[in-house]
């Protein structure tokens, strides 16, 4: 165990022994955190077959990394080879730790294959989170509709022992990538059925999240904004010069989300409540939904959860490779029906699953879909949406790597392959050739006013 989880787990324990009131957790769970669990809930230790290594502290910077141009993350696995290749002829040998979505991608596409190399556990938390955490796992609970906050919680994990599927999907809306982003180039494509690639949405991007700030003390009001988002449009033509910002309120029950969207046509900004649930992704150029994005993106309103366990399965995980001009540039890494296998890394992490089902009365066209978060990062993971016929309609995954000039993680790159007609679409990536995400230090973070509607119209030029 690690020096910073030890003392972690010091304190837990002394939490536990004092007999908090307001304990979400007993204490002998508490105990747990920082020992056999990290403090955010993974199992620290690895699987009897070595194929999943314990967790000793997240990942370090390789040698040729360099500071000066942070956008630039070289690959710290770049001479590993595959230790297992996984096709159709040989998936029923690992069906167990195949998810429903992919065995269907295997069976479909002749092409497809999943390449799999030795898992590395790259998550990585600064210490006030993990204090966050901590914290929550002592105080942090839901309302009784599970759709709101209650308790006292704080900016980390809310429920790093969750009990239920509703618990899962608030560690993903309350994910931890970072405080603030900016990416200066985030790009959407789309590959049809024939393989013919078609630019969808080219975007500059911003996005804050209020419960992280580094500076905050107090615990997360109930009525406070989870996050702060806003898109400059740039291409295709038809959408330069829009802008579009999101407020994503803590409270999904009586706030939810809003939205607006500068219209340079008409230079005027408008309510736009449809940028959610199954709403068609605006980048997606008809492949995904809105709440597709980052793999489920929004309220959890329209679903109940339902926690099926932790198990093994193979993921994308630590896509480096796919920000190298040479080996994967656009004219290599998009082949027809999925990414060009040779670009994705897929690695066998534990995966918290849940069981989404369509509420009585509500609207969606998934009426059933299976998330996998992964234990160490609550935002990456895959889900398979199904139709109303009950077959596998949507699969989607993230393309995440871990930050080097500070700890954190890019979850935002993620993949929507439609089985319905054989397209898929890539969506918020940075292109090969123009660097990847770019971290905003906190004292540059835009404030609140930045993200809001006059913001737009201020600014709107086309």
């Amino acid at each position: 165990m690690s020096k910073q989880l030890a003392v972690k787990a010091l304190m837990i324990c002394a939490a536990g022994a004092s007999g908090t009131a307001l304990a979400a957790l007993a204490p002998d769970e508490l105990a747990r955190l920082g020992g056999e669990l990290t403090p955010w809930g993974a199992i620290s230790a690895g699987n009897e077959e070595g194929t999943i290594p314990p967790y000793t502290g997240g990942i370090e910077p390789p040698a040729n990394y360099d500071p000066n141009t942070p956008t630039k993350r070289p690959d710290p696995f770049a001479d590993e080879t595959p230790r297992l290749v996984i096709t159709a002829q040989n998936m029923a040998e690992h069906e167990d730790k195949l998810s429903a979505g992919v065995k269907e991608m295997l069976r479909r596409y002749p092409t497809f294959r999943l390449n799999v190399y030795p898992s590395h556990r790259t998550a990585n938390y600064p210490d006030y989170v993990v204090d966050n955490t901590m914290k929550n796992a002592q105080t942090c609970e839901l309302a009784e509709s599970r759709l709101q906050l209650a308790g006292t919680c704080y900016g980390g994990v809310p429920f790093p022992i969750p009990k239920n599927g509703s618990e899962v999907m608030w560690n993903r809306a309350l994910k931890y990538d970072q405080y603030a982003y900016h990416s200066p180039a985030q790009t959407s494509t789309l590959v049809d059925a024939n393989g013919r690639r078609i630019e969808t949405g080219a975007f500059e991007y911003w996005q804050t999240f209020p419960p992280y700030d580094p500076a905050r003390t107090e615990p997360i009001g109930r009525e406070e904004m989870l996050e702060y988002g806003r898109v400059d449009w740039t291409g295709p033509a038809r959408k330069a010069g829009e802008k579009l910002v999101i407020h994503d309120s803590v409270d999904m029950q009586n706030v939810g989300r809003r939205s607006w969207t500068y219209l340079p046509g008409q230079r005027r900004v408008k309510l736009s409540p449809d940028v959610a649930y199954d709403t068609p992704s605006p980048a997606g150029g008809g492949v995904g939904t809105v709440d597709d994005t980052q793999v489920f993106y929004g309220a959890q309103d329209r679903y109940d959860y339902e926690l099926v366990g932790r198990q093994e399965m193979f993921i994308p995980y630590n896509t480096f490779k796919l920000h190298d001009q040479q080996q994967c540039g656009a004219d290599k890494v998009f082949t027809p029906n999925h990414l060009n296998p040779d670009c994705v890394r897929w690695e066998l992490h534990r995966v918290w699953v849940v069981e989404a089902t369509l509420k009585s009365g509500k609207r969606h066209v998934y009426p059933r879909r299976t998330f996998y978060w992964n234990e160490d990062i609550y935002a990456v993971g895959m889900a398979d949406n199904y139709d109303d016929a009950g077959n596998i309609y949507r699969v989607t995954n993230t393309h995440y790597y871990p930050f080097y000039e500070t700890t954190g993680h890019n979850t935002h790159e993620f993949v929507v392959h439609d089985l319905s007609n054989g397209a898929y679409v890539r969506q918020a990536y940075t292109p090969a050739n123009r660097g990847m995400m770019v971290v905003t230090p906190p004292a540059e973070a835009k404030p609140a006013s930045f993200y809001q509607p006059h913001a737009l119209s201020g600014a709107g030029v086309r």
